[in-house]
């Protein structure tokens, strides 16, 4: 039996694309509400990277850019040595819906994963999008 190879998590932000579009692709934006801390050079093959105070930080590689609808990243995978090549996709797509935004978040490539690793790591990161999905909506909500 295969592993779930996707997450997919879509949420409707009251905000016009153009802020969550800021939100997704700046450092400051995702200091905001995805980490502590963001760098990012926002073109394909540009780097990027999150950290989550002094102990959690991920290594980015920005793919896609479609600006004002489409953004995409690999980043490590949690579970897996800093130096371990492999790397799931993860991909924002931004709908207009009214005064606000269809927002779509897609992760894929864990069924690369060993079952043991594609535990942790599939479920983290279920749980992870639920949680900074919420926290993105509040933030957008509060500005």
């Amino acid at each position: 039996m295969g592993f779930p190879d996707r997450i997919e998590r879509t949420v409707q932000v009251s905000a016009p694309p153009s802020r969550v579009w800021t939100a997704l692709t700046t450092a400051d934006g995702l200091a905001a509400w995805f980490g502590d801390k963001a760098s990012i050079d926002l073109r394909p093959g540009g780097p990027a990277r999150m950290s989550w105070g002094t102990e959690h930080s991920f290594e980015m590689r920005v793919e896609r850019v479609e600006e004002p609808t489409v953004f995409g990243f690999t980043w490590q995978i949690y579970g897996l040595p800093e130096d371990d090549p492999r790397r799931t996709y993860v991909e924002f797509t931004l709908e207009p819906d009214g005064e606000g935004t269809r927002l779509t978040v897609v992760e894929s490539g864990f069924s690369q994963l060993p079952e043991d690793v594609h535990r942790v790591a599939f479920d983290g990161n279920t749980e992870g999008w639920a949680k900074e999905l919420g926290e993105l909506v509040d933030y957008l909500a509060a500005a």
